[in-house]
């Protein structure tokens, strides 16, 4: 059966004056009472608590997507116990002392070692970014268009179009100036090898024939 295809060619501006932008996340029905935040995990009292960006509030994280989050996070923290997360989940009423509600995990889309994470201006116009190593290369896409960096390489920015293939994968492609580019991106959770980060989904991107690997993750402007 054909996959089908994006109706939606994005482009880079200005170069393609008039394009189509994509202005917030996406949402799909079985995400309804679900939200989605960047913020900074720590562990308290054999608990793990997060705090959203820029705020005070405090949340009991619950696992109850299966996540593996608590896992995850005792194997990445660092000396201070200090991880940024990117979570989706139901919030509810929790009666845990310092906490202001409980978090329930349902969707772990990235989790790392950083402390400036939360101040990346980009990312909620950010659409996916996928990285790799040997040699290191990492591709951002937004409603705009592909930004390609390789090591050793020119950056490249051009247009792309989005296939979606089922079952969650779907590809980005494409042939401008001069370049053939394929980046194939699978919803199977990924760990960095070098950073030991955790990201949702894994990727291959191909250009002009060559095959390097790496992981990927949505940015604020999609909410799969």
């Amino acid at each position: 059966m054909r996959a089908a295809r994006s109706v939606l060619f994005v482009a880079l501006l200005p170069l393609f004056a008039g394009c189509q932008l994509l202005d917030g996340p996406r949402q799909s029905a079985s995400h309804a009472g679900q939200t989605r935040m960047q913020g900074e995990l720590t562990a308290a009292d054999g608990k793990l608590v997060f705090q959203p960006c820029q705020e005070q509030r405090r949340y009991l994280v619950n696992d109850s997507g299966a996540t593996s989050v608590l896992q995850q996070a005792a194997t990445l923290a660092n000396d201070q116990g200090k991880l940024f997360a990117d979570m989706r989940g139901p919030i509810v009423s929790s009666a845990a002392a310092g906490t202001d509600s409980q978090l329930n995990v349902e969707q772990l889309y990235r989790l790392e070692r950083s402390s400036t994470a939360c101040d990346d201006e980009n990312f909620k116009r950010l659409v996916l970014r996928a990285a790799g190593h040997g040699p290191e290369w990492s591709l951002n896409a937004s409603g705009k268009g592909m930004v390609l960096e390789r090591e050793g390489q020119p950056t490249l920015a051009v247009p792309y179009l989005e296939e979606q293939l089922g079952d969650g994968r779907f590809n980005l492609s494409t042939e401008a100036n001069g370049q053939k580019v394929e980046l194939w991106v699978a919803p199977q959770r990924c760990i960095d090898p070098l950073t030991g980060s955790v990201q949702h989904m894994s990727a291959e991107i191909r250009v002009n024939g060559q095959v390097q690997r790496g992981c990927a993750y949505f940015g604020g402007a999609r909410d799969d």
